[in-house]
């Protein structure tokens, strides 16, 4: 499997921005679909985002659209999630995720081990 590094750790205002990194290693990151997902304590992982291993499709959840963006490059095995307008209710742990199938992501496949986003004023 591939292994997933994320980072980005940050704390920023209700407004803000902030870009996470998710940086794999071992096998062709080519073969994997990647997404993002974050918790809450308390509450269970909810999807944030996704794109496919070509970059060619992207899915969001609702709540994010039009302020979250999934990109990704494959050359240098990353994927990021730009996070623009910032709220209070996006603080959460992150996690990226990659799996061979795309409606698999979320459902197994290999986890990083979470970066922390504050937004907070």
């Amino acid at each position: 499997q591939v292994q997933l590094v994320e980072s980005g750790v940050g704390f920023v205002q209700p407004g803000g921005s902030l870009r996470l990194s998710c940086i794999a290693s071992g096998r062709s990151f080519t073969r994997y679909h990647m997404g993002w997902f974050r918790q809450v304590p308390g509450k269970e992982s909810e999807f944030v985002a996704a794109i496919t291993w070509t970059g060619g499709n992207t899915r969001y959840q609702d709540s994010v659209k039009g302020r979250f963006s999934i990109t990704r490059n494959n050359a240098k095995n990353t994927v990021y999630l730009q996070m623009n307008s910032l709220k209070p209710e996006d603080t959460a742990v992150y996690y990226c995720n990659a799996n061979e199938q795309f409606v698999e992501l979320g459902r197994g496949g290999s986890w990083g081990q979470g970066t922390q986003v504050t937004v907070s004023s």
